[in-house]
C-alpha cells in the first residue's frame, strides 16, 4: 500500500535485533541454568518478581533468571532489569507452597535483600506500573543507581541530557539522603548539571575546582604517607549549586570521589560502598553479558561444524544464508506494501519454496558457486 508501511516493517525488524542485543547484554551475565542462591548475594543478577507467587499485599520477593524458567513458568512476572547483592528467594518462606526446583534448601528469608515498590511492578515517584495502560505520553525510564528504582524522565526535576545511555543517574531522593554528594555534583556532574553553579564562584574557583579533581597522586608530597580528603578540598572552594533535581554523572565519575579512610566510612554508614566500585555499574556488568555471550557464540556446535568444511563448502552456506535472508526480507515487505497480515502458513510455504529451489539445483548440479 504504502513506502511508509514497508519502511515501518523494516524498521521494526531492525529494533527486533537491537533488542535482542539488549537482552543478551542483561541476561548473558545471569545463569540461566542454575539458582544462583549458593553464590549468596550476587553483586549485580538480573531478577524478577512473582505476581502470581508474592502479589500486592504479600511480603515482596525476588527471584533469579533460572527460577523463572523452572519454577515460575506461565507465570505473571515482573522484569526487574538487574539489581545488586541480591540471594534469590524462590522457594523460601514467603512463597506459601512453592519449593524452588533447582535449590530446595533454603533460608526462610535473606534479611539482607533489599526491596522496593519495584517488586509489586510499581515504579518511579508516582507509583504507576511499566507499562502503564493509562499513560499516554511517550517518556524514557531512568535507573537510579543507588536506590535502583526507575523513574519517568519527566518526573526527574531536571533536564534529561543527551547521550544519557552512556551515563548514570541518582535521583533527588537519594542525593538528599546523601548530602555529600551534592559536593560532588558541583564538580563532577555532567556539563549541564554543572552550569547551575551560582555565579559567585567565579573563574579562580573553576580554575580551583578542576585542580582538586585530579588523582591524588597530584596532590602528594614526596615522602607523605596520607592522602588529602578530596571531599574537604572540594568544600573548601566555596562553589554551590541548586540542590534540587536528579543529577547525571558522566562515566568514569566514581574514580574522581575520595576514598581516604573518613570517606570510606560515611560511604559505608550510608550503605552506599559500591560507589567507589566502577565494576558495580550496570554498563560493567553488560560487557560482562556480551562477553558470556559471544564466548558461548564461540562453542556453537554449528560454528564448529562450518569450521570443519573446505572452502568452497563455506562459501556456498554463507551465499545461501545472504540469499535467504534477502529474499525472506523481501518476502516481508511485500506483504508490508500490500497491507497484509503475515501468517504461518505464509511463512511455511515460503520455506518450501526455498527448499525446492534449493532441490531442484542439486539435481542441476549446481550446488556450488564458483
Amino acid at each position: 500500500m504504502s513506502e511508509e508501511q514497508t519502511v515501518s516493517l523494516v524498521d521494526v525488524l531492525e529494533e527486533d535485533e537491537e533488542l535482542e542485543e539488549e537482552a543478551s547484554a542483561v541476561l548473558a551475565g545471569s545463569d540461566s541454568d542454575h539458582c544462583s542462591y549458593p553464590e549468596g548475594y550476587v553483586k549485580r543478577q538480573a531478577l524478577y518478581a512473582c505476581n502470581t507467587c508474592t502479589p500486592t499485599g504479600g511480603e515482596p520477593a525476588g527471584v533469579c533468571l533460572a527460577c523463572t524458567y523452572i519454577c515460575h513458568e506461565g507465570h505473571d512476572l515482573f522484569e526487574l532489569y538487574t539489581k545488586r547483592n541480591f540471594r534469590c528467594d524462590c522457594g523460601n518462606r514467603k512463597f506459601k507452597g512453592l519449593q524452588c526446583k533447582l535449590h530446595p534448601d533454603k533460608d526462610e528469608v535473606n534479611n539482607l535483600n533489599k526491596y522496593s515498590q519495584n517488586f509489586f511492578g510499581l515504579y518511579c515517584t508516582c507509583n504507576r506500573p511499566y507499562p502503564d495502560p493509562d499513560d499516554q505520553v511517550e517518556d524514557e525510564m531512568i535507573q537510579c543507581v543507588i536506590c535502583e528504582d526507575w523513574l519517568h524522565g519527566r518526573h526527574l526535576g531536571c533536564v534529561v541530557p543527551d547521550s544519557v545511555e552512556l551515563q548514570e543517574m541518582i535521583c533527588e531522593l537519594c542525593m538528599n539522603k546523601n548530602p555529600f554528594l551534592w559536593t560532588y555534583a558541583v564538580h563532577l556532574s555532567v556539563p549541564d548539571e554543572a552550569e547551575q553553579i551560582k555565579e559567585e564562584s567565579g573563574a579562580d574557583a573553576t580554575k580551583q575546582a578542576s585542580d582538586v579533581i585530579e588523582p591524588p597522586s597530584a596532590k602528594r608530597i614526596r615522602g607523605e604517607t596520607e592522602f588529602k580528603c578530596r571531599l574537604e578540598e572540594l568544600l573548601s572552594t566555596g562553589q554551590k549549586r541548586v540542590q534540587s533535581g536528579a543529577v547525571f554523572w558522566p562515566s568514569a565519575w566514581r574514580s574522581k570521589l575520595c576514598s581516604c579512610q573518613t570517606c570510606q566510612a560515611r560511604l559505608s554508614e550510608c550503605g552506599v560502598s559500591f560507589l567507589l566500585d566502577e565494576t558495580d555499574t550496570v554498563s560493567a556488568y553488560e560487557r560482562k553479558g556480551r562477553n558470556n555471550e559471544q564466548k558461548h557464540e564461540g562453542n556453537d556446535p554449528l560454528m564448529t561444524a562450518l569450521d570443519n568444511l573446505n572452502r568452497v563448502q563455506q562459501l556456498e552456506i554463507i551465499h545461501g544464508y545472504n540469499d535467504m535472508k534477502a529474499e525472506l526480507k523481501d518476502f516481508l515487505q511485500r506483504f508490508a506494501a500490500e497491507g497484509k497480515v503475515v501468517t504461518s502458513e505464509d511463512i511455511r510455504q515460503f520455506f518450501d519454496q526455498q527448499h525446492t529451489r534449493k532441490r531442484r539445483q542439486v539435481d542441476s548440479g549446481c550446488l556450488y558457486r564458483t
